[in-house]
């Protein structure tokens, strides 16, 4: 019986492969324009990690995350016995707090310095019930900025998301922008007890998880997918009539910051993401119609006490993440979702075997000169050849018989306009050597296969 890939994964097929190299690509080539750079941190990290800085309340925490054991510790276990809080371990469920983590653990952001503006690309995993756009293992590009809490980080964090989602194909007036502000430590606790307050109020309508989470963290509620929860929690009171001075103040710059570049949102009240270290400024955005319940494709907010609850020295920060999975939905529900292209750009095709050889070194050659170029390597017949070139959507075959190799030649042919030429194969390989020295020291860009073999030798 064959063996499957786990529920809740999939495979990227070579096509939605050189997708997520592009969304990458795409993302890091952007958010490098406002100063970020790259980091890469471990698939696992201490589980006390995610459970101090996401929140125990959270559904992350209490029912998703994937524990990490090795066989030694699971023995001990099973024996009764206890494992050290340093060889607890998950698999990350998101990369704002291994993020943070590193930049406290390497002191990235030293008194007076300018902020660390990190990027991240990578899979993330959650043991959630799989559906579509929801999946247990799943790809996500981030950023996080430490050490800045001017309100101009927020509006510029928020700024180059659109840009990004412009720039990978999603059309702006098919997605709608969520703003909100969570409060501080100084305002947002009179705020939560309120919403306790309202809840128990309301408990008899309510269900049984958030009254437990009211004890803990009652602004998870406004999260809950019940459909009677979501009736009364919109009766519930607002953040915005909560807010202190400074608060209200930070979130109005970050409006302004936002109308001045030209970028609509939606002020919601009742947005507070799924993660207890989101502090101010929080925001989502999501695809108005296409994709059901699953409409948000990217969001974050500001946290400016995680470094202190990972063990830092007090450093504002602010971070956003977008999954890749969701990326592609919205794009199919948009009809923008192009087909990934096939760079290969010829094919040295081989009448019989006693030329096989001329065709690998000629093969070896083009390659090394920066093209991308195929040979057959099954023995098919010239015709096979042919027909597999043209699957690939090659524009030039080489063909090498022993009549032309004879003549030191091989016969072109320009596979859209079936006209056919000789070349010299000996003036193609000094042309290709030539452009694969420039290609390894950096000089000139990849040679045409087109105007290589019709440079010179051709008849």
């Amino acid at each position: 019986m064959a063996i499957n890939s786990p529920e809740g994964t999939r495979d990227l097929l070579p096509d939605e492969a050189k997708f997520w190299a592009h969304f990458r690509d795409t993302a890091f080539g952007i958010f490098a324009r406002y100063g970020y750079q790259p980091i890469e941190t471990p698939l696992f990290e201490q589980t006390d990690l995610f459970v101090r800085g996401i929140g125990q309340a959270t559904d992350v925490v209490s029912k998703e995350m994937f524990t990490a054991i090795s066989g030694e510790n699971f023995k001990r276990v099973m024996e009764g016995g206890t494992i050290k809080a340093k060889s607890r371990l998950s698999l990350r469920p998101e990369g704002t707090a291994g993020v943070v983590r590193a930049v406290v653990q390497h002191d990235l952001v030293p008194q007076g310095a300018a902020p660390a503006k990190l990027m991240y690309a990578g899979p993330m995993f959650r043991a959630e019930r799989p559906q579509k756009g929801r999946q247990r293992m799943f790809n996500q590009v981030g950023i996080e900025c430490l050490g800045a809490e001017d309100p101009s980080v927020d509006a510029e964090g928020i700024i180059m998301l659109m840009r990004f989602y412009a720039a990978i194909g999603v059309p702006m007036d098919a997605t709608r922008l969520l703003v909100n502000s969570m409060g501080c430590e100084q305002c947002r606790p009179k705020y939560r007890e309120a919403v306790r307050e309202y809840m128990n109020a309301h408990a008899e309508h309510m269900c049984e998880e958030c009254m437990r989470r009211a004890e803990i963290n009652p602004l998870r509620a406004f999260d809950c997918k019940n459909p009677g929860c979501a009736e009364v929690m919109e009766g519930a009171p607002k953040i915005s009539d909560y807010l202190c001075d400074d608060c209200r103040e930070h979130y109005q710059a970050v409006k302004t910051y936002l109308d001045g570049a030209g970028i609509s949102y939606i002020e919601d009240p009742t947005l507070v993401r799924g993660l207890d270290y989101y502090t101010r400024t929080v925001f989502e955005v999501q695809v108005v119609e296409g994709m059901g319940s699953q409409s948000a494709i990217g969001g974050g907010g500001r946290y400016d006490k995680l470094a202190e609850i990972e063990g830092g020295r007090p450093t504002p920060g602010l971070g956003f993440a977008l999954g890749f999975e969701r990326m592609v939905l919205a794009l199919e529900a948009a009809g923008t979702l192009a087909d990934s292209p096939k760079r290969v750009d010829g094919y040295i095709a081989c009448v019989d075997p006693s030329v096989r050889a001329t065709a690998f070194d000629l093969v070896c050659a083009a390659r090394d000169a920066g093209l991308s170029v195929e040979m057959d390597h099954q023995g098919k017949s010239l015709k096979s050849q042919f027909k597999m070139a043209d699957k690939l959507g090659v524009r030039v075959v080489i063909v090498l018989g022993p009549d032309e190799l004879a003549q030191g030649k091989a016969r072109v042919r320009n596979m859209t306009t079936h006209a056919e030429r000789l070349v010299d194969i000996a003036a193609a390989k000094r042309l290709l050597a030539q452009f694969g020295g420039n290609l390894v020291g950096g000089g000139a860009a990849p040679v045409s296969i087109d105007a290589l073999f019709d440079a010179e030798g051709a008849e």
